[in-house]
């Protein structure tokens, strides 16, 4: 579940469709197609980009239905909550017309980036590593300000913000997240409550950071802040994976009784080990944006850095973690992963223990 901010959390009852089965409902047969490669123009939060695309051989017609991951759809639900929508087409593969077709071009982009990243980093192919792909839907319900993965249609579907808010939840950040929740559903199965509600959310936030960097996508470059994008001028953060506590109720430090807090914010402490497992603590620009990390005992920690940090918390997520793992448990966990990936006598796993216990986790 995404947290934007208060006011544009998703519900839990929209995020517990995750966990209901292992895999979503069965596409319809498609027809026959050929790979083509198309030129797409997603708006503000991704700008111009390319797309993998079909040529419907029976219609003449280009669709957003991406071969090379799994035919991954995008859909126009065109104000509709149920269903899939209508298939988005263009006549021509340059899907730079501007209007409805903008926030396709994006979901479908930003499908691709999630799917890459994935891929390329993890060696997963799609959300249940079955190479399936899935579907996008964007324009769903009446400004709706939110955007969730949803198991039961295999879609990761967005809104299209609140009325003349200028808003907009069809991003690197938002996809990656949600998508991951799946991901999360399909391995570890965290439990959506206490610390593993918790850790639930920071493992979305931290694949989402990780995603967003891997795009290198000059129009969102990579960055340890959520919700950025999502305001009327594209430059507000609503969370800071340096120090969580600046959105004034997030956590940065671990404590007894952290698993009744929401669990948005006590995602905050794994939010910020992995951070400062990944760049170290004290000030600094990464990609142009300033940071300042503290830790809870004062002392300074030296990133292992983001490729390091982001496989041993995905190695950690898909063979350590369970449905109840907590917070002592992930730290366990994503120490059995340092030493299987780098050694126990590894600067990694050094790392790993110093980022927890600067979180007060030890």
């Amino acid at each position: 579940m995404l947290r934007m901010s208060a006011a544009l959390a998703v519900p839990a009852a929209v995020l517990l469709l995750v966990g209901l089965q292992s895999g979503p409902a069965a596409a319809g047969a498609r027809p026959a197609g050929e790979p083509a490669t198309g030129r797409g123009c997603g708006g503000s939060t991704v700008g111009e980009v390319t797309l993998d695309t079909t040529h419907n051989t029976t219609t003449g017609r280009y669709e957003l239905d991406d071969p090379r991951r799994g035919h991954h759809r995008t859909y126009d639900l065109n104000g509709a909550t149920t269903g899939n929508g209508t298939l988005f087409t263009d006549a021509d593969n340059d899907w730079c017309d501007g209007g409805r077709q903008t926030a396709g071009v994006a979901a479908h982009y930003i499908a691709s980036v999630v799917w890459d990243y994935y891929l390329n980093t993890h060696g997963r192919r799609g959300i249940y590593g079955d190479g399936r792909g899935y579907c996008s839907r964007v324009h769903y319900g009446n400004h709706y300000v939110y955007a969730f993965w949803d198991a039961t249609t295999g879609c990761m579907t967005y809104g299209d913000g609140a009325d003349g808010s200028g808003r907009t939840i069809v991003t690197i950040e938002a996809g990656a997240h949600e998508m991951t929740h799946g991901i999360t559903a399909a391995t570890a199965g965290l439990e959506y409550s206490g610390e593993a509600g918790g850790l639930n959310e920071a493992t979305s936030t931290i694949f989402a950071a990780a995603a967003e960097f891997s795009a290198h996508n000059p129009a969102d470059p990579g960055d340890y802040l959520t919700g950025e994008r999502t305001d009327a001028g594209g430059t507000t953060a609503r969370g800071w994976m340096d120090r969580p506590s600046r959105d004034g109720a997030s956590k940065d430090y671990w404590y007894p009784g952290i698993g009744n807090a929401d669990v948005h914010y006590s995602s905050g402490p794994a939010n910020h080990f992995f951070y400062l497992l990944a760049e170290g603590s004290g000030p600094k620009y990464v990609n142009g944006v300033f940071y300042d990390s503290p830790t809870y005992d004062g002392k300074p920690v030296q990133g292992i850095g983001l490729p390091a940090a982001e496989k041993i918390w995905y190695r950690a997520l898909t063979l350590y973690m369970t449905a109840r793992t907590n917070y002592a448990a992930a730290r366990t966990a994503t120490l059995r992963a340092a030493a299987d990936l780098y050694g126990a006598d590894s600067s990694q796993y050094a790392g790993v223990a110093a980022a927890w216990a600067a979180v007060n986790v030890k």
